[in-house]
C-alpha cells in the first residue's frame, strides 16, 4: 500500500477517535470527565447500523446514535452532576452499561450486511493537490470532511465566543462563574450531553462508513480510552487532539500494512512468517498512548499540562473552593 493510501486509511480511522475525543473535551471543558466513552461508542455503533439497515437511511441512523449517545451521558450527567457521585466511578459504569447493552441487543446482527452507508466524496481541486490530495480529500466519507471542519469550530466556540468563555470559567472556577450569574449545573449538563452526542456519532461513523457492519466486540478495540487519553494529549485543544486522533489511527493502520509483504528490504518480513510476532505490532497504538500519559504527567509536575482546574471536582453550590 502507498503512503497516500495508508495516510488515507488513518485519517478515516483517525475520524471516529476524534469525534469521541471532541464530545470528552467539551465535558471535561465544563470539569467532568466522562470514562464511559467506550460504552456510548458502542450503543451509537449498534443505534446507527441498525437504524440505517431497517430505513435504509444512513442519516437517519447518525441522528439516532447521537440521541442514543446523548441519553447515556445525560444519566451520567444525573450521577455526577446532580447526584455528585464520583465521576470515575460513574464513567465506568456507564462503560460497562453501555458496551453490554449493544452486545446483548446487537446479537445476531453480524450477518446483516453492511446495510446503509454514508457517502464518500472527492474534493474538486484539492485532491489534485500532490501527497495531500489523495491522502485527505480523495475518496473519503463526508464525515471526514464534518470532522475537519469541526476542529476550527470547536476550537472558535471555545476561546473565541461567550458560549465558550462560560464553558472555561464553569470548568475553571464554577463558583466565581455562579456568581457571575452563569447557571453551572445547566452549562455542565450541556456539554455532558453533547459530549455524549459526539461519542455516539463516533459509534455510528465506525458502523456506517470506517468498517459498515456490526461486528459486536470487535468494532471498538479500547478506542473510547485513547480517545479520553487524547484529551490529554491535546491539551485540552481541538487542534492538538486532532494530530494524535490522526497519529494514533495512521499508526495502527500501519502496524495492519506491515503484515502484509513476504518481504522488506529484501528481507524476510518476521510479521508475515511469524504470526505471534504481530502481537507486538497491534501494540504500537497503545504504547504511543502510554508514551502520551508519561509526558502528559511530566508536563501536569511543571504546571504546563492546562487541565481545567475543576476537573473531575463537584460542584456544591455555596461551598468554598469549588
Amino acid at each position: 500500500m502507498s503512503l497516500e493510501l495508508a495516510v488515507a486509511a488513518g485519517v478515516t480511522a483517525g475520524t471516529v477517535l476524534l469525534f469521541a475525543a471532541i464530545g470528552e473535551l467539551f465535558a471535561e471543558r465544563a470539569g467532568v470527565i466522562n470514562l464511559g466513552v467506550q460504552g456510548m461508542m458502542f450503543v451509537g455503533a449498534l443505534v446507527g447500523f441498525r437504524v440505517g439497515l431497517q430505513t435504509g437511511d444512513a442519516w437517519v441512523g447518525i441522528l439516532l446514535a447521537m440521541l442514543a449517545g446523548g441519553a447515556l451521558a445525560l444519566l451520567h450527567g444525573i450521577v455526577s452532576i446532580h447526584l455528585q457521585a464520583d465521576q470515575i466511578v460513574s464513567g465506568l459504569a456507564l462503560t460497562f452499561l453501555g458496551t453490554g447493552v449493544a452486545l446483548v441487543l446487537g446479537e445476531g446482527l453480524a450477518s446483516a450486511g453492511s446495510g446503509a452507508l454514508l457517502p464518500v466524496y472527492s474534493v474538486p481541486l484539492l485532491s489534485d493537490i500532490p501527497i495531500l490530495g489523495p491522502a485527505f480529500f480523495t475518496n473519503q466519507s463526508v464525515l471526514v470532511y464534518v470532522g475537519y471542519l469541526l476542529v476550527p469550530i470547536a476550537s472558535f466556540w471555545i476561546f473565541h465566543t461567550r458560549p465558550g468563555l462560560h464553558l472555561r470559567a464553569v470548568g475553571e472556577q464554577p463558583a466565581a462563574a455562579d456568581a457571575l450569574g452563569i447557571n453551572v449545573y445547566r452549562v455542565r449538563y450541556a456539554y455532558v450531553i453533547a459530549g455524549g452526542a459526539f461519542a455516539g456519532l463516533a459509534g455510528a461513523t465506525q458502523s456506517l462508513a470506517v468498517v459498515p457492519g456490526w461486528h459486536a466486540d470487535k468494532t471498538f478495540i479500547a478506542q473510547g480510552w485513547i480517545a479520553v487519553a487524547l484529551v490529554i494529549f491535546g491539551q485540552w485543544k481541538p487542534g492538538r487532539t486532532m494530530i494524535g486522533a490522526y497519529l494514533v489511527a495512521f499508526i495502527s493502520r500501519l502496524a495492519l500494512d506491515l503484515q502484509a509483504p513476504r518481504d522488506i528490504f529484501g528481507l524476510e518480513n518476521p510479521f508475515f512468517y511469524y504470526q505471534p510476532s504481530t502481537f507486538f505490532l497491534n501494540m504500537l497504538p497503545f504504547g504511543l498512548v502510554i508514551l502520551v500519559l508519561i509526558v502528559a504527567a511530566r508536563e501536569a509536575n511543571r504546571k504546563r499540562i492546562g487541565a481545567p482546574a475543576a476537573l473531575g471536582l463537584p460542584y456544591v453550590r455555596g461551598e468554598r473552593g469549588r
